[in-house]
């Protein structure tokens, strides 16, 4: 019954469709806008949603440097961006905001999935294990008797999740997206004295009236003794992560290309660290960050003070060790070895954000039409033209402001087809095809993919006939 210390939120935070209006929708926009005040530390992982891009995106903008106990958005409410670990009244807290995806705003990335490998090798026992998808796997070896039979619908899970948590080992595990409420018997770890208590939560509200809220009081382990850690419930089961998944199958995940393995993964890579694979000429990313590293004089990475210190000015980690980015202008870390290179650095995204609260195709601008948007996606969302040439003129626009659809990053391309498909099944349906055509220009600097024209098939191909001619022969037109 309380009192508490602090609310901890898994799963979508922010309401699934937008309210009417350019305000932000539902009760968000009171303690946003400063008409009600959130009551104790909140803390949420759910970055995702319709709505998150452009609650989210003053916050993301003005965020600089690491920050593991949350970016503070409004007094009491803080967004666990990325992945982290951090202290929360002396319990050790981890997490991965996020869901699993093809990239982009709301979906976590393998870096944030790396740092956490990295995280697991540290010493201390982490208490709360905080996600939004449940873990591939976590049914088995548990009681199926009383099961609620939505935790066996295979739909849902998530591998990546069931490999972290079997590397971290935590205490209380808690995720959010299966909208069921599940408290699984509580597991013995491998190779690890205490066990580990998955909860499951359902939707805030549901119709079921499913459990939504759960109250824990956990001693954090650090002033544990050893009997109290190695205790074990009657009721204890092995770890569901010991073997294979046997009783929830998931559809498989996509594997990064193999080009971007050297790319990134060795900066947390603690399985190369292990075996030697590393020609210690790479910077050693805990020590780059922290200042410390459990390896020592062990560690098959770097351990640089004049990068340490660089670090502490919020210089990039990639500019630091290969010097360059691939994030580009998107990184929200200085590109500079000098105070004041890196002073001019932070000038352009100072101006990127004035450009975005101006842009028209902004989902974070006070001017965006949110009444014409018609989709929104991770990468890409769809929306009806202003000022349409015909009827069915519609829009497929990036989430991100970015000047052309070439500049993009690659994960979010499928996503684009399937926006693409989508309107091709609506068009042929009305026995037309659509023409598709980027508009780029200095006046408009972010990009918006033109789903124009529809037209019958005969014409349709009069006019792809008619674009090869003048290709072939280099007419401008």
């Amino acid at each position: 019954t309380g009192p508490f210390h602090a609310l901890l939120c898994v799963g979508q935070f922010f309401p699934p469709e937008a309210a009417e209006g350019d305000s932000p929708p539902g009760d968000v926009a009171d303690y946003l806008e400063g008409r009600a005040a959130v009551p104790i530390p909140t803390y949420f992982t759910g970055d995702y949603g319709p709505t998150a891009p452009r609650l989210l995106s003053k916050a993301a903008a003005d965020a600089r440097g690491f920050n593991p106990g949350g970016i503070e958005i409004c007094p009491n409410l803080f967004w666990l961006r990325g992945s982290a670990l951090f202290n929360l009244h002396g319990l050790s807290v981890a997490y991965l905001s996020g869901r699993k995806g093809l990239g982009g705003p709301g979906c976590y990335s393998q870096d944030d999935v790396d740092a956490l490998r990295a995280l697991a090798e540290e010493p201390g026992i982490v208490d709360l294990f905080l996600t939004n998808e449940w873990p591939a796997g976590v049914v088995d070896g548990a009681d199926t008797s009383k099961v609620p039979p939505q935790v066996l619908d295979p739909q849902g899970y998530d591998p990546v999740v069931a490999e972290l948590v079997a590397e971290i080992k935590p205490r209380y595990h808690i995720a959010g997206t299966k909208g069921i409420f599940y408290a699984r018997e509580p597991y013995v770890n491998d190779s690890s004295p205490h066990v580990t208590r998955f909860i499951g939560l359902a939707n805030v509200g549901n119709k079921e009236k499913q459990k939504f809220i759960h109250a824990i009081s956990p001693t954090p382990a650090s002033t544990m003794s050893s009997a109290d850690i190695h205790a074990r419930p009657p009721n204890a089961t092995l770890s569901p992560y010991a073997a294979p998944a046997k009783s929830v199958h998931v559809e498989d995940t996509p594997k990064r290309p193999a080009e971007s393995t050297d790319l990134q993964y060795w900066r947390y890579d603690v399985k190369r660290q292990r075996q030697g694979q590393t020609d210690g000429s790479l910077l050693c990313f805990k020590y780059t960050s922290s200042g410390s590293c459990p390896r020592g004089s062990k560690c098959n990475f770097r351990h640089d003070e004049e990068a340490r210190e660089h670090c502490q000015r919020n210089v990039c980690f990639d500019f630091l060790n290969k010097g360059k980015c691939e994030r580009g202008p998107e990184c929200r870390f200085a590109h500079s070895l000098t105070e004041e290179a890196a002073a001019r650095d932070a000038k352009p995204r100072s101006e990127r954000r004035r450009v975005e609260s101006s842009c028209w195709f902004c989902l974070s601008s006070p001017d965006v039409e949110s009444h014409l948007v018609i989709s929104i996606g991770d990468g890409y969302y769809c929306a009806l033209a202003k000022g349409p040439l015909v009827p069915d003129h519609v829009l497929v626009i990036p989430v991100e402001h970015f000047p052309t659809t070439i500049a993009m990053p690659v994960e979010p391309e499928a996503e684009l087809r399937r926006y693409k498909d989508s309107l091709g099944k609506y068009f042929e349906k009305r026995g037309k095809a659509a023409v598709y055509f980027e508009w780029v220009s200095q006046q408009s600097r972010h990009a918006n993919l033109q789903v124009r024209i529809p037209l019958s098939y005969d014409l349709f191909h009069a006019f792809h006939f008619l674009l090869q001619w003048i290709l072939i022969h280099r007419i401008s037109l």
